[in-house]
Protein backbone atom coordinates (compact mmCIF):
# COMPACT_ATOMS: atom_id res chain seq x y z
CA UNK A 1 0.00 0.00 0.00
CA UNK A 2 3.02 2.31 0.47
CA UNK A 3 5.28 3.75 -2.25
CA UNK A 4 8.87 2.58 -2.52
CA UNK A 5 10.15 5.93 -1.23
CA UNK A 6 7.77 5.72 1.72
CA UNK A 7 9.00 2.23 2.60
CA UNK A 8 12.62 3.35 2.27
CA UNK A 9 11.96 6.10 4.78
CA UNK A 10 10.43 3.65 7.29
CA UNK A 11 13.47 1.40 6.80
CA UNK A 12 15.79 4.36 7.52
CA UNK A 13 13.91 5.12 10.75
CA UNK A 14 14.10 1.49 11.85
CA UNK A 15 17.81 1.23 11.02
CA UNK A 16 18.64 4.34 13.06
CA UNK A 17 16.35 3.55 16.02
CA UNK A 18 18.95 2.13 18.43
CA UNK A 19 21.32 5.03 17.75
CA UNK A 20 18.50 7.58 18.04
CA UNK A 21 17.30 6.23 21.39
CA UNK A 22 20.73 6.97 22.88
CA UNK A 23 20.96 10.36 21.14
CA UNK A 24 20.52 13.40 23.37
CA UNK A 25 19.59 16.33 21.10
CA UNK A 26 20.68 19.74 22.35
CA UNK A 27 18.12 22.27 23.50
CA UNK A 28 17.92 25.39 21.37
CA UNK A 29 19.22 28.69 22.69
CA UNK A 30 16.80 31.56 23.22
CA UNK A 31 18.14 33.27 20.08
CA UNK A 32 17.75 30.11 17.99
CA UNK A 33 14.15 29.78 19.15
CA UNK A 34 13.36 33.41 18.35
CA UNK A 35 14.80 33.12 14.84
CA UNK A 36 13.03 29.81 14.20
CA UNK A 37 9.63 31.13 15.30
CA UNK A 38 9.98 34.36 13.34
CA UNK A 39 10.65 32.45 10.11
CA UNK A 40 8.43 29.39 10.38
CA UNK A 41 5.66 29.68 13.00
CA UNK A 42 2.22 30.52 11.54
CA UNK A 43 1.64 33.30 14.10
CA UNK A 44 4.49 35.27 12.51
CA UNK A 45 3.13 35.27 8.95
CA UNK A 46 2.08 38.91 8.66
CA UNK A 47 0.01 38.41 5.50
CA UNK A 48 -2.31 36.03 7.38
CA UNK A 49 -3.66 38.75 9.67
CA UNK A 50 -6.06 41.69 9.40
CA UNK A 51 -6.06 44.90 11.40
CA UNK A 52 -9.37 45.43 13.18
CA UNK A 53 -11.19 48.63 12.23
CA UNK A 54 -14.07 48.42 14.73
CA UNK A 55 -14.63 47.41 18.31
CA UNK A 56 -12.57 47.67 21.50
CA UNK A 57 -9.43 46.23 19.87
CA UNK A 58 -9.44 48.35 16.73
CA UNK A 59 -5.93 48.89 15.43
CA UNK A 60 -4.80 45.44 16.54
CA UNK A 61 -4.28 42.42 14.29
CA UNK A 62 -6.09 39.09 14.38
CA UNK A 63 -6.32 36.20 11.88
CA UNK A 64 -8.34 37.05 8.76
CA UNK A 65 -10.99 34.46 9.61
CA UNK A 66 -11.49 35.84 13.13
CA UNK A 67 -11.54 39.45 11.92
CA UNK A 68 -14.42 38.58 9.60
CA UNK A 69 -16.46 37.18 12.53
CA UNK A 70 -15.60 39.98 14.96
CA UNK A 71 -16.63 42.61 12.40
CA UNK A 72 -19.72 40.82 11.10
CA UNK A 73 -23.41 41.59 11.50
CA UNK A 74 -25.39 40.14 14.37
CA UNK A 75 -27.67 37.21 13.58
CA UNK A 76 -30.59 39.21 14.97
CA UNK A 77 -31.98 42.73 15.25
CA UNK A 78 -32.64 44.30 18.62
CA UNK A 79 -36.42 44.09 18.15
CA UNK A 80 -36.71 40.43 17.14
CA UNK A 81 -37.32 39.12 20.69
CA UNK A 82 -39.45 40.28 23.62
CA UNK A 83 -36.96 41.07 26.37
CA UNK A 84 -39.74 41.89 28.83
CA UNK A 85 -40.95 38.29 28.87
CA UNK A 86 -37.89 36.03 29.25
CA UNK A 87 -38.16 32.29 28.67
CA UNK A 88 -35.60 31.58 31.39
CA UNK A 89 -34.52 33.43 34.53
CA UNK A 90 -31.54 32.46 36.63
CA UNK A 91 -28.84 33.91 38.85
CA UNK A 92 -25.87 32.62 36.85
CA UNK A 93 -26.14 31.83 33.14
CA UNK A 94 -23.27 29.71 31.84
CA UNK A 95 -22.69 29.59 28.09
CA UNK A 96 -20.82 26.39 27.26
CA UNK A 97 -20.94 22.83 28.55
CA UNK A 98 -17.29 21.80 28.63
CA UNK A 99 -14.89 21.51 31.53
CA UNK A 100 -14.81 25.22 32.38
CA UNK A 101 -18.58 25.66 32.20
CA UNK A 102 -19.23 22.54 34.24
CA UNK A 103 -16.68 23.51 36.90
CA UNK A 104 -18.27 26.96 37.12
CA UNK A 105 -21.75 25.47 37.40
CA UNK A 106 -20.74 23.12 40.22
CA UNK A 107 -19.14 25.89 42.30
CA UNK A 108 -21.91 28.43 41.65
CA UNK A 109 -24.47 25.82 42.67
CA UNK A 110 -22.40 24.97 45.75
CA UNK A 111 -22.52 28.68 46.65
CA UNK A 112 -26.32 28.58 46.62
CA UNK A 113 -27.00 30.31 43.29
CA UNK A 114 -29.59 29.28 40.73
CA UNK A 115 -27.54 28.13 37.75
CA UNK A 116 -28.29 27.20 34.16
CA UNK A 117 -26.00 25.88 31.43
CA UNK A 118 -26.77 26.44 27.76
CA UNK A 119 -24.65 24.66 25.16
CA UNK A 120 -24.99 24.51 21.39
CA UNK A 121 -24.22 20.79 21.27
CA UNK A 122 -24.43 18.54 24.35
CA UNK A 123 -22.79 18.87 27.74
CA UNK A 124 -19.35 17.39 27.31
CA UNK A 125 -19.10 18.06 23.57
CA UNK A 126 -16.01 20.17 24.10
CA UNK A 127 -12.26 20.38 23.68
CA UNK A 128 -11.99 19.10 27.25
CA UNK A 129 -12.97 15.68 25.92
CA UNK A 130 -10.19 15.84 23.34
CA UNK A 131 -7.38 16.50 25.83
CA UNK A 132 -5.18 13.47 26.27
CA UNK A 133 -1.83 14.02 27.97
CA UNK A 134 -2.66 15.31 31.42
CA UNK A 135 -3.00 18.21 33.83
CA UNK A 136 -0.15 20.04 35.53
CA UNK A 137 0.16 20.67 39.28
CA UNK A 138 3.24 21.19 41.43
CA UNK A 139 2.35 18.83 44.27
CA UNK A 140 5.53 16.74 44.62
CA UNK A 141 8.35 17.37 47.16
CA UNK A 142 10.86 18.47 44.49
CA UNK A 143 8.46 20.96 42.91
CA UNK A 144 6.61 24.14 43.82
CA UNK A 145 4.10 26.61 42.34
CA UNK A 146 7.01 29.05 41.97
CA UNK A 147 8.91 26.63 39.71
CA UNK A 148 5.67 25.91 37.80
CA UNK A 149 5.24 29.68 37.35
CA UNK A 150 8.76 30.10 35.95
CA UNK A 151 8.27 27.24 33.46
CA UNK A 152 4.92 28.56 32.25
CA UNK A 153 5.95 32.22 32.18
CA UNK A 154 9.01 31.47 30.06
CA UNK A 155 7.08 29.05 27.85
CA UNK A 156 4.55 31.81 27.19
CA UNK A 157 7.29 34.24 26.09
CA UNK A 158 7.02 36.19 29.36
CA UNK A 159 3.70 37.65 28.20
CA UNK A 160 1.20 36.08 30.63
CA UNK A 161 -0.72 38.34 32.99
CA UNK A 162 1.22 37.59 36.14
CA UNK A 163 -1.77 37.69 38.47
CA UNK A 164 -3.61 35.14 36.34
CA UNK A 165 -0.65 32.81 36.00
CA UNK A 166 0.05 33.10 39.72
CA UNK A 167 -3.50 32.01 40.46
CA UNK A 168 -3.21 29.14 37.98
CA UNK A 169 -0.11 27.62 39.56
CA UNK A 170 -0.98 28.34 43.20
CA UNK A 171 -4.48 26.83 42.92
CA UNK A 172 -3.25 23.81 40.94
CA UNK A 173 -2.63 21.33 43.79
CA UNK A 174 -6.08 22.02 45.25
CA UNK A 175 -7.61 21.59 41.77
CA UNK A 176 -6.12 18.09 41.54
CA UNK A 177 -7.45 17.26 45.00
CA UNK A 178 -10.90 18.62 44.08
CA UNK A 179 -11.03 16.48 40.94
CA UNK A 180 -9.82 13.42 42.82
CA UNK A 181 -12.49 13.92 45.48
CA UNK A 182 -15.14 14.17 42.75
CA UNK A 183 -13.99 10.82 41.40
CA UNK A 184 -11.40 11.37 38.67
CA UNK A 185 -9.26 8.25 38.37
CA UNK A 186 -5.73 9.57 38.01
CA UNK A 187 -2.88 7.13 37.31
CA UNK A 188 -1.30 5.92 40.56
CA UNK A 189 1.54 3.63 41.52
CA UNK A 190 1.26 0.54 43.73
CA UNK A 191 1.40 2.71 46.87
CA UNK A 192 -1.44 4.94 45.66
CA UNK A 193 0.75 7.94 44.81
CA UNK A 194 -0.22 9.81 41.66
CA UNK A 195 2.16 9.15 38.76
CA UNK A 196 3.59 12.30 37.17
CA UNK A 197 5.60 12.81 33.98
CA UNK A 198 7.34 15.59 32.06
CA UNK A 199 5.76 17.68 29.34
CA UNK A 200 7.31 20.07 26.82
CA UNK A 201 8.89 23.01 28.66
CA UNK A 202 8.53 21.54 32.17
CA UNK A 203 11.54 21.33 34.49
CA UNK A 204 9.79 18.91 36.85
CA UNK A 205 7.55 15.89 36.44
CA UNK A 206 4.17 17.43 37.30
CA UNK A 207 1.85 16.00 34.61
CA UNK A 208 -1.03 14.06 36.23
CA UNK A 209 -2.88 11.82 33.80
CA UNK A 210 -5.57 9.23 33.39
CA UNK A 211 -3.88 7.02 30.78
CA UNK A 212 -4.11 9.08 27.55
CA UNK A 213 -7.74 10.10 27.95
CA UNK A 214 -7.30 12.55 30.82
CA UNK A 215 -9.75 15.11 29.46
CA UNK A 216 -12.45 12.51 28.85
CA UNK A 217 -12.05 11.20 32.40
CA UNK A 218 -12.25 14.71 33.85
CA UNK A 219 -15.25 15.60 31.69
CA UNK A 220 -17.03 12.37 32.63
CA UNK A 221 -16.67 13.24 36.30
CA UNK A 222 -17.71 16.88 35.94
CA UNK A 223 -20.72 16.01 33.77
CA UNK A 224 -21.90 13.43 36.31
CA UNK A 225 -21.59 15.98 39.10
CA UNK A 226 -23.57 18.61 37.17
CA UNK A 227 -26.35 16.14 36.37
CA UNK A 228 -26.39 14.63 39.88
CA UNK A 229 -26.86 18.10 41.34
CA UNK A 230 -29.85 18.67 39.08
CA UNK A 231 -28.35 21.75 37.45
CA UNK A 232 -30.48 22.58 34.38
CA UNK A 233 -28.67 21.99 31.09
CA UNK A 234 -30.23 23.23 27.86
CA UNK A 235 -28.59 21.22 25.08
CA UNK A 236 -28.50 22.06 21.36
CA UNK A 237 -29.12 25.72 22.18
CA UNK A 238 -26.59 28.38 21.20
CA UNK A 239 -26.14 31.83 22.62
CA UNK A 240 -26.17 34.15 19.62
CA UNK A 241 -26.15 37.53 21.38
CA UNK A 242 -25.48 38.78 24.89
CA UNK A 243 -28.04 40.98 26.61
CA UNK A 244 -27.06 44.01 28.67
CA UNK A 245 -29.18 45.97 31.10
CA UNK A 246 -29.63 49.73 30.87
CA UNK A 247 -26.54 50.24 33.05
CA UNK A 248 -24.35 48.28 30.63
CA UNK A 249 -24.03 45.17 32.79
CA UNK A 250 -24.27 41.66 31.36
CA UNK A 251 -27.79 40.44 32.05
CA UNK A 252 -28.44 37.35 29.93
CA UNK A 253 -28.39 36.12 26.36
CA UNK A 254 -30.54 35.55 23.31
CA UNK A 255 -30.55 31.84 22.58
CA UNK A 256 -31.28 29.91 19.41
CA UNK A 257 -32.48 26.33 19.30
CA UNK A 258 -30.02 24.66 16.90
CA UNK A 259 -32.69 22.36 15.46
CA UNK A 260 -35.79 24.55 15.20
CA UNK A 261 -34.03 27.98 15.05
CA UNK A 262 -36.51 29.25 17.67
CA UNK A 263 -35.24 32.32 19.53
CA UNK A 264 -35.40 32.39 23.34
CA UNK A 265 -34.46 34.91 26.01
CA UNK A 266 -32.47 34.01 29.11
CA UNK A 267 -32.31 36.67 31.84
CA UNK A 268 -29.53 36.43 34.42
CA UNK A 269 -27.81 38.44 37.11
CA UNK A 270 -24.38 37.32 35.90
CA UNK A 271 -23.15 35.57 32.76
CA UNK A 272 -20.17 33.25 32.31
CA UNK A 273 -18.73 32.69 28.82
CA UNK A 274 -17.17 29.22 28.65
CA UNK A 275 -17.46 28.57 24.92
CA UNK A 276 -14.00 27.11 24.33
CA UNK A 277 -11.72 27.49 21.33
CA UNK A 278 -11.54 28.23 17.63
CA UNK A 279 -9.93 25.31 15.82
CA UNK A 280 -12.89 24.86 13.47
CA UNK A 281 -12.14 28.29 12.03
CA UNK A 282 -9.21 26.50 10.32
CA UNK A 283 -6.91 29.51 10.42
CA UNK A 284 -4.46 29.50 7.50
CA UNK A 285 -6.08 26.30 6.24
CA UNK A 286 -4.66 24.13 9.02
CA UNK A 287 -6.42 20.95 10.13
CA UNK A 288 -7.55 20.89 13.74
CA UNK A 289 -7.69 18.63 16.76
CA UNK A 290 -10.73 20.53 18.08
CA UNK A 291 -14.29 19.34 18.51
CA UNK A 292 -16.97 20.26 15.98
CA UNK A 293 -18.29 23.33 17.76
CA UNK A 294 -15.01 25.21 18.33
CA UNK A 295 -15.74 28.37 16.33
CA UNK A 296 -14.70 31.28 18.62
CA UNK A 297 -18.30 32.11 19.60
CA UNK A 298 -17.41 33.54 23.01
CA UNK A 299 -14.90 35.97 21.57
CA UNK A 300 -17.50 37.29 19.13
CA UNK A 301 -20.25 37.60 21.75
CA UNK A 302 -18.00 39.40 24.21
CA UNK A 303 -16.43 41.66 21.60
CA UNK A 304 -19.75 42.96 20.32
CA UNK A 305 -20.78 44.17 23.80
CA UNK A 306 -17.42 45.86 24.30
CA UNK A 307 -15.26 43.28 26.06
CA UNK A 308 -11.59 43.57 25.11
CA UNK A 309 -9.49 40.77 23.66
CA UNK A 310 -5.93 39.97 24.69
CA UNK A 311 -3.39 38.20 22.43
CA UNK A 312 -6.11 37.25 19.95
CA UNK A 313 -3.44 37.00 17.26
CA UNK A 314 -1.78 34.02 18.95
CA UNK A 315 -2.79 30.43 18.32
CA UNK A 316 -1.21 27.16 19.30
CA UNK A 317 -0.40 24.69 16.57
CA UNK A 318 0.16 21.39 18.33
CA UNK A 319 3.30 19.95 16.77
CA UNK A 320 2.00 16.40 16.50
CA UNK A 321 -1.30 16.16 14.70
CA UNK A 322 -1.95 13.04 12.63
CA UNK A 323 -0.61 13.44 9.08
CA UNK A 324 -1.56 9.91 7.97
CA UNK A 325 -3.97 8.14 7.54
CA UNK A 326 -6.28 10.78 6.09
CA UNK A 327 -9.35 9.47 7.97
CA UNK A 328 -7.94 10.99 11.19
CA UNK A 329 -6.00 13.85 9.58
CA UNK A 330 -5.33 16.55 12.18
CA UNK A 331 -6.31 14.43 15.20
CA UNK A 332 -4.18 14.95 18.28
CA UNK A 333 -1.16 12.78 19.03
CA UNK A 334 -0.60 13.63 22.67
CA UNK A 335 2.68 15.14 23.83
CA UNK A 336 2.75 12.28 26.32
CA UNK A 337 4.00 10.07 23.46
CA UNK A 338 7.19 12.16 23.45
CA UNK A 339 7.41 12.34 27.23
CA UNK A 340 7.44 8.52 27.23
CA UNK A 341 10.46 8.49 24.92
CA UNK A 342 9.38 8.75 21.27
CA UNK A 343 11.45 11.18 19.18
CA UNK A 344 10.71 13.17 16.05
CA UNK A 345 12.59 11.86 13.03
CA UNK A 346 12.79 13.11 9.44
CA UNK A 347 12.51 11.24 6.13
CA UNK A 348 16.16 10.13 6.40
CA UNK A 349 15.80 8.67 9.89
CA UNK A 350 17.52 11.65 11.55
CA UNK A 351 16.43 13.16 14.89
CA UNK A 352 16.21 16.89 14.19
CA UNK A 353 15.13 18.45 17.51
CA UNK A 354 14.85 17.82 21.23
CA UNK A 355 11.54 15.96 21.73
CA UNK A 356 10.35 18.15 24.61
CA UNK A 357 10.81 21.68 23.32
CA UNK A 358 7.79 23.93 23.88
CA UNK A 359 4.92 23.42 21.46
CA UNK A 360 5.49 26.52 19.35
CA UNK A 361 9.18 25.71 18.91
CA UNK A 362 8.42 22.05 18.10
CA UNK A 363 5.75 23.01 15.56
CA UNK A 364 8.05 25.52 13.85
CA UNK A 365 10.86 22.93 13.78
CA UNK A 366 8.64 20.42 12.00
CA UNK A 367 7.46 23.03 9.49
CA UNK A 368 11.09 24.00 8.82
CA UNK A 369 12.11 20.37 8.36
CA UNK A 370 9.35 19.82 5.81
CA UNK A 371 9.64 23.11 3.93
CA UNK A 372 13.07 24.76 4.07
CA UNK A 373 15.11 21.60 4.55
CA UNK A 374 13.10 19.30 2.28
CA UNK A 375 13.21 16.47 4.79
CA UNK A 376 9.48 15.80 5.10
CA UNK A 377 7.75 12.54 4.27
CA UNK A 378 5.16 12.68 1.47
CA UNK A 379 1.94 11.28 2.93
CA UNK A 380 -0.37 11.59 -0.06
CA UNK A 381 -2.14 14.37 1.83
CA UNK A 382 0.82 16.70 2.28
CA UNK A 383 4.04 16.34 4.27
CA UNK A 384 4.87 15.03 7.70
CA UNK A 385 7.68 13.72 9.90
CA UNK A 386 7.96 10.48 11.83
CA UNK A 387 7.21 10.14 15.52
CA UNK A 388 9.10 6.97 16.35
CA UNK A 389 6.68 5.33 18.81
CA UNK A 390 8.43 1.90 18.94
CA UNK A 391 11.14 3.68 20.96
CA UNK A 392 8.69 3.73 23.87
CA UNK A 393 8.60 -0.06 24.14
CA UNK A 394 12.39 -0.30 23.87
CA UNK A 395 12.83 2.24 26.67
CA UNK A 396 9.96 1.31 28.98
CA UNK A 397 9.60 -2.35 28.14
CA UNK A 398 6.97 -4.37 26.31
CA UNK A 399 3.43 -3.34 27.22
CA UNK A 400 4.26 0.29 28.03
CA UNK A 401 2.22 1.69 25.14
CA UNK A 402 -0.86 -0.37 25.96
CA UNK A 403 -0.59 0.63 29.61
CA UNK A 404 0.17 4.35 29.23
CA UNK A 405 -1.39 5.41 25.89
CA UNK A 406 -4.06 2.79 25.09
CA UNK A 407 -6.45 5.17 23.33
CA UNK A 408 -3.70 6.26 20.94
CA UNK A 409 -2.84 2.64 20.21
CA UNK A 410 -6.48 1.82 19.45
CA UNK A 411 -6.97 4.92 17.25
CA UNK A 412 -4.17 3.88 14.90
CA UNK A 413 -5.01 0.17 15.17
CA UNK A 414 -8.34 0.86 13.44
CA UNK A 415 -6.37 1.78 10.31
CA UNK A 416 -3.94 -1.14 10.41
CA UNK A 417 -1.06 0.69 12.10
CA UNK A 418 0.51 -0.90 15.19
CA UNK A 419 2.32 1.99 16.91
CA UNK A 420 4.25 -0.51 19.05
CA UNK A 421 6.04 -1.68 15.90
CA UNK A 422 5.65 1.17 13.37
CA UNK A 423 6.41 4.89 13.59
CA UNK A 424 3.56 7.32 12.90
CA UNK A 425 3.41 10.41 10.70
CA UNK A 426 2.68 13.81 12.25
CA UNK A 427 2.43 17.48 11.28
CA UNK A 428 1.25 20.56 13.24
CA UNK A 429 -2.50 20.87 13.79
CA UNK A 430 -4.50 23.88 15.00
CA UNK A 431 -5.01 23.07 18.64
CA UNK A 432 -5.53 25.95 21.06
CA UNK A 433 -6.66 29.57 21.20
CA UNK A 434 -3.94 31.26 23.29
CA UNK A 435 -5.69 34.63 23.17
CA UNK A 436 -9.20 35.50 24.24
CA UNK A 437 -11.22 37.85 26.39
CA UNK A 438 -9.28 39.94 28.90
CA UNK A 439 -10.24 39.21 32.52
CA UNK A 440 -9.32 40.26 36.03
CA UNK A 441 -8.21 37.74 38.66
CA UNK A 442 -11.81 37.03 39.71
CA UNK A 443 -12.71 36.04 36.13
CA UNK A 444 -14.76 39.12 35.17
CA UNK A 445 -14.01 40.92 31.92
CA UNK A 446 -12.03 44.11 32.38
CA UNK A 447 -14.67 46.44 30.96
CA UNK A 448 -18.08 44.71 31.00
CA UNK A 449 -19.45 44.27 34.49
CA UNK A 450 -21.06 40.95 35.45
CA UNK A 451 -19.60 39.23 32.38
CA UNK A 452 -17.24 36.45 33.45
CA UNK A 453 -15.09 34.19 31.28
CA UNK A 454 -13.44 30.82 31.92
CA UNK A 455 -11.47 28.28 29.93
CA UNK A 456 -10.10 28.63 26.44
CA UNK A 457 -12.07 31.80 25.74
CA UNK A 458 -9.80 33.66 28.21
CA UNK A 459 -6.69 35.49 27.05
CA UNK A 460 -3.61 36.18 29.13
CA UNK A 461 -3.33 33.15 31.39
CA UNK A 462 -0.67 31.48 29.24
CA UNK A 463 0.82 34.46 27.47
CA UNK A 464 1.60 33.82 23.81
CA UNK A 465 2.13 30.07 24.07
CA UNK A 466 0.77 27.39 26.40
CA UNK A 467 2.56 24.47 27.97
CA UNK A 468 1.06 20.99 27.87
CA UNK A 469 -1.26 20.27 30.78
CA UNK A 470 -1.97 23.89 31.67
CA UNK A 471 -5.22 23.97 29.68
CA UNK A 472 -6.96 21.22 31.63
CA UNK A 473 -5.66 23.04 34.69
CA UNK A 474 -7.00 26.46 33.71
CA UNK A 475 -10.52 25.18 32.97
CA UNK A 476 -10.66 23.86 36.53
CA UNK A 477 -8.96 26.75 38.33
CA UNK A 478 -10.70 29.56 36.43
CA UNK A 479 -13.94 27.65 35.91
CA UNK A 480 -14.29 27.16 39.67
CA UNK A 481 -13.25 30.76 40.32
CA UNK A 482 -15.73 32.18 37.81
CA UNK A 483 -18.53 30.13 39.36
CA UNK A 484 -17.70 31.29 42.88
CA UNK A 485 -17.36 34.97 41.99
CA UNK A 486 -20.32 35.06 39.60
CA UNK A 487 -22.53 33.55 42.31
CA UNK A 488 -21.30 36.10 44.85
CA UNK A 489 -21.84 38.99 42.42
CA UNK A 490 -25.33 37.75 41.63
CA UNK A 491 -26.33 38.11 45.29
CA UNK A 492 -25.63 41.85 45.13
CA UNK A 493 -27.04 42.49 41.65
CA UNK A 494 -30.37 43.93 40.68
CA UNK A 495 -30.92 43.61 36.95
CA UNK A 496 -32.12 46.75 35.22
CA UNK A 497 -34.18 47.02 32.06
CA UNK A 498 -32.88 44.58 29.43
CA UNK A 499 -31.57 45.96 26.16
CA UNK A 500 -29.97 44.93 22.87
CA UNK A 501 -29.02 48.49 21.94
CA UNK A 502 -25.39 47.43 21.51
CA UNK A 503 -26.37 45.70 18.24
CA UNK A 504 -27.31 48.98 16.60
CA UNK A 505 -24.31 50.73 18.13
CA UNK A 506 -21.93 48.15 16.66
CA UNK A 507 -23.68 48.33 13.28
CA UNK A 508 -23.22 52.09 13.30
CA UNK A 509 -19.53 51.68 14.04
CA UNK A 510 -19.10 49.20 11.18
CA UNK A 511 -20.77 51.65 8.81
CA UNK A 512 -18.72 54.58 10.10
CA UNK A 513 -15.41 52.84 9.37
CA UNK A 514 -16.59 51.61 5.97
CA UNK A 515 -16.85 47.89 6.65
CA UNK A 516 -19.18 46.26 4.12
CA UNK A 517 -19.77 42.56 4.69
CA UNK A 518 -22.39 39.87 4.21
CA UNK A 519 -21.01 37.83 7.12
CA UNK A 520 -23.03 37.19 10.25
CA UNK A 521 -21.69 35.94 13.55
CA UNK A 522 -21.18 33.98 15.71
CA UNK A 523 -20.38 31.25 13.21
CA UNK A 524 -21.72 28.43 15.48
CA UNK A 525 -20.67 25.51 13.26
CA UNK A 526 -18.08 24.98 10.50
CA UNK A 527 -19.20 24.69 6.90
CA UNK A 528 -17.82 21.61 5.19
CA UNK A 529 -20.13 21.62 2.19
CA UNK A 530 -18.30 21.03 -1.08
CA UNK A 531 -17.71 24.24 -3.00
CA UNK A 532 -17.86 24.24 -6.83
Amino acid sequence: MYSEKFQQSIAAVEAAREKNIALEPERMTAKQKEDLLAEFHPDYKQNEFSVLKAGPNKGEKVPHELAEMLQAHSRITKDCVDLSNPDYETDVLIIGGGGAGSSAAIEAHEAGADVMIVTKLRIGDANTMMAEGGIQAADKPNDSPAIHFVDAFGGGHFAAKKELLRKLVCDAPEAIQWLSNLGVEFDKDAEGTMVTTHGGGTSRKRMHAAKDYSGAEIMRTLRDEVLNRGIPVVDFTAAIELILDKDGKAAGAVLMNMETKELLVAKAKTVIIATGGAGRMHYQGFPTSNHYGATADGLVLGYRVGAKLLYAETLQYHPTGVAHPEQIFGALVTEKVRSLGAKLVNVNGEVFMHPLETRDVAAASIIRECSARGNGVETGNGLGVWLDTPMIEKIGGEGTIEKRIPAMMRMFEKYGIDIRKEPILVYPTLHYQNGGLDITEDGMTTNVENLFVAGEAVGGIHGRNRLMGNSLLDIIVFGRSAGIHAAAKAKDTTVGELTLDHIDAFEAELEAVGIKTDAVSPKLLPDYTRKN
